[in-house]
């Protein structure tokens, strides 16, 4: 009888959670020209976004020249994240945007040209257009056209992992798409309807007003978005207890925050050996990772990777995501994370700063974090630390900076309030570990009645040991 046992691979890398979320997510890659979507559009518009060949366009109505090309290179990014290819951007320099097409009548030919030439089936607008500019839009220019805020949603349709993340994207894919749903032709007949009793009509019991395709889609999507709304709000309920829970603790905790692809993840990782995903890639991380962690005077402290933000991230996810973006307003400490590397760093910081303020989280203690140091140069490092003096520079990747970060998060965690020197006896081990995890130790010493501890911690702690007290 043959043998069929075969000696086992030693050498195989031992993956991390991460590193297996990101060959999942390469494994589902897109490849261009092989949709298989009906075309057929007599149905209402709730079609999947096809993104292949894009050309991009923006309209350019303040700030510099060099402001509107950071704006349409994050869109170019925001595409190809999607999985689409950039053929050509174009910008636009108007007042504001054209009523009708967002462009303007004259740039629409220009743009249709451009879509002839380059073989384009998609055009993704920089900024979130009413649904008569998209309609307008995509009749001149005769392919699909998608807006800023669409592709957003799109790319958290891709990355959501968990439940609640799925049904977070699900909300707010819906609220963006109710007041765009679209008829053509027979989509907007009656459903049951028509007064008349010819050979066309349905016959007793089906006369009357009857009800549109277009209504019944929005009455559908209604509901659906109230059970999503009710499904969410019992998941915050549960975040809600784990995070009172953890309050209840005494563990302070700190929130990461910032701009999406600025290296928040890595940071994580290089603090606690989290093992999340890491992926150069915008929105990469949706659903927040929590990790215990300590500091070096052995004080415990929890640390939260957030969902990355965005120049005008789109209401709709920001009302969808309120529940996990509330983390970081009941957080002790926001650790904001900008890309040193990044052609407007300042950008990314008021961007971030203004989404936080709408979660309550602007008067949240702050440490502004560089990261990427080692892909910046000399001049921008030297002009960001001019602007930002209180500022940690690092590099999630080397490690350069990271022991500065370490003491940094330290100095600003809350420090209990009261020191005692107490004397527990040896059979209150529960006491001991109690004011490790919740306090704070300075120095300690085994004598023959017990373990002598002089502490700093909080007044309800502080309290408990009043009875051991020296």
């Amino acid at each position: 009888m043959r043998n069929t046992y075969q000696t086992p691979v030693l050498d195989e890398p031992d993956l991390t959670t991460g590193e297996l979320e990101l060959e999942e997510r390469h494994s589902l890659r897109r490849v261009a020209g092989l949709s298989t979507e009906l075309t057929d559009i007599t149905e209402v518009e709730y079609r999947q976004l096809r993104l292949e060949r894009v050309v991009l366009v923006g309209v350019w109505t303040e700030g510099s020249v060099a402001d509107a090309e950071n704006s349409l290179t994050e869109l170019a990014a925001l595409a190809e994240t999607a999985g689409s290819q950039v053929l050509e951007g174009l910008i636009q320099r108007r007042k504001q945007p054209d009523a009708a097409t967002f462009i303007g009548r004259g740039k629409v030919d220009e743009l249709r040209d451009v879509v002839v030439s380059t073989g384009a089936d998609t055009v993704i607008c920089d900024g979130e257009l009413s649904p008569s500019q998209l309609r307008k839009l995509e009749e001149q220019v005769k392919v699909k056209v998608v807006d800023r805020t669409a592709l957003i949603l799109d790319i958290f349709a891709q990355h959501a992992k968990s439940r609640e993340g799925k049904a977070q994207v699900e909300l707010a894919q819906l609220q963006y798409l109710l007041p765009r749903l679209r008829g053509w032709g027979d989509s907007l007949s009656r459903q049951g309807g028509g007064a008349g009793g010819g050979a066309g009509g349905g016959g007793v019991g089906t006369r009357g007003p009857g009800e549109t395709k277009l209504e019944t889609d929005r009455r559908r999507i209604n509901t659906r978005i109230a059970k999503l709304r009710r499904e969410i709000k019992s998941m915050k309920t549960v975040r809600e207890t784990k995070r009172s829970r953890r309050a209840a603790s005494g563990v302070p905790a700190v929130a990461i925050a910032g701009y999406t692809n600025a290296g928040k993840s890595s940071l994580l990782n290089r603090l606690t050996q989290a093992g999340v995903l890491v992926e150069d890639a915008l929105f990469a991380t949706l659903d927040p990772t929590t990790r215990r962690t300590a500091a070096e005077d052995g004080r415990v402290f929890t640390l939260s990777d957030t969902v990355g933000f965005v120049r005008h991230l789109p209401h709709q996810i920001v009302e969808a995501f309120r529940s996990t973006l509330e983390e970081v307003a009941h957080a002790d400490l926001v650790v904001h994370v900008v890309d040193g590397g990044h052609p407007d760093p300042e950008g990314q910081v008021s961007a971030v700063r203004e989404v936080l303020g709408e979660v309550g989280a602007d008067r949240i203690p702050e440490l502004l974090v560089v990261n990427k140091v080692d892909a910046a140069d000399e001049e921008t490092l030297l002009r960001l630390k001019r602007a930002w003096p209180d500022a940690v520079f690092v590099s999630a990747r080397s490690g350069v900076g990271i022991d500065e970060l370490h003491a940094a998060i330290a100095d600003r965690l809350p420090r209990p309030a009261v020191d005692m020197l107490i004397l527990l006896p040896y059979d209150r081990g529960d006491l001991v570990a109690k004011v490790h995890r919740s306090g704070q130790v300075l120095a300690s010493r085994h004598l023959d009645d017990g373990t002598e501890l002089r502490v700093r911690v909080d007044e309800e702690l502080a309290a408990e040991l009043g009875g051991f007290r020296l």
